[in-house]
């Protein structure tokens, strides 16, 4: 490898990173299999890998890690659906709480893709259906709107899943959530996206309190969340415990960056 550059994409790697939008923890069954009127849904976007994220942020660095350790640094060509099961065993092997899907099909497929999780199909292990988008028109328009802003990783020794409040009704709120920000995505309605990183974060505030409140996470992170949304279209944390913030708007927003979503053309 050579040339400018060079060095810096050889430290972080060829392997996608991916980011969650609205809709996540869907993907984990003991959330799905309450839901009153499956499927839920939740959207992630592969994003290319040219800055080296926090660890602990939300932004799947562990599942990337098994990924680059299993295929060498690259994503074999084969399809992709046998690729998620694979990615899906090799990171979760011996754990007691898996990693949900998402982590694996947002590194493994490109585009935005709106997962639709259903518990009686694989038992809400893997999603019923993924819808893909790989226009460049939109995924140009995503880059634009959606704002990175660095907060903190989650603390070391800490775990979101404390206090489990699994109410139908929110967990049908957060399927929607993923559903509606799908759609705004496809509209290129940045006021609908912003509502929909809205609704999920109320429905992670009621559904796992300990996402945003925990007594080792020592930044006020509704605090931070509410002071966004209050000024942009809306806002949602990149995972549990901080991370990033995910911004939704028109305007420029200081201190964040833009991220790049890979569509299958690139």
């Amino acid at each position: 490898m050579s040339g400018r550059g060079a060095a810096v994409r050889s430290l972080i790697g060829e392997i996608p990173n991916r980011l969650q939008l609205a809709g996540g923890w869907i993907d984990q069954p003991f959330m799905s299999k309450h839901h009153p009127n499956p499927p839920g849904s939740m959207v992630v976007v592969q994003i290319e890998p040219n800055f080296l994220p926090f660890e602990r942020s939300g932004l799947a660095s562990s599942t990337r890690a098994v990924a680059a350790r299993i295929w060498d640094g690259c994503i074999p060509n084969r399809p992709l659906a046998d690729l998620v099961r694979e990615l899906y065993a090799a990171e979760n092997e011996g754990k007691p709480e898996p990693s949900g899907s998402q982590d694996m099909i947002g590194i493994i497929y490109p585009g935005v893709n709106r997962l639709d999780y259903d518990y009686r199909i694989d038992g809400g292990v893997l999603p019923a259906h993924i819808e893909s988008c790989n226009d460049a028109g939109i995924a140009r328009w995503l880059e634009e709107v959606l704002h990175i802003l660095p907060v903190c990783p989650r603390p070391a020794g800490y775990s979101p899943l404390g206090i489990k409040n699994l109410v139908p009704g929110w967990i049908e709120q957060l399927g929607l959530a993923g559903w509606s920000c799908f759609d705004a995505i496809m509209r290129r309605d940045v006021e609908a996206l912003g509502a929909s990183l809205n609704l999920n974060m109320r429905c992670w505030e009621t559904l796992l309190p300990h996402v945003v409140r925990h007594p080792l996470i020592a930044t006020d992170l509704m605090r931070v969340l509410e002071a966004y949304q209050h000024d942009y279209c809306g806002a949602m944390y990149s995972g549990c415990g901080g991370g990033y913030l995910i911004i939704a708007s028109k305007q420029a927003v200081p201190g964040a960056f833009h991220v790049n979503v890979r569509t299958r053309s690139q």
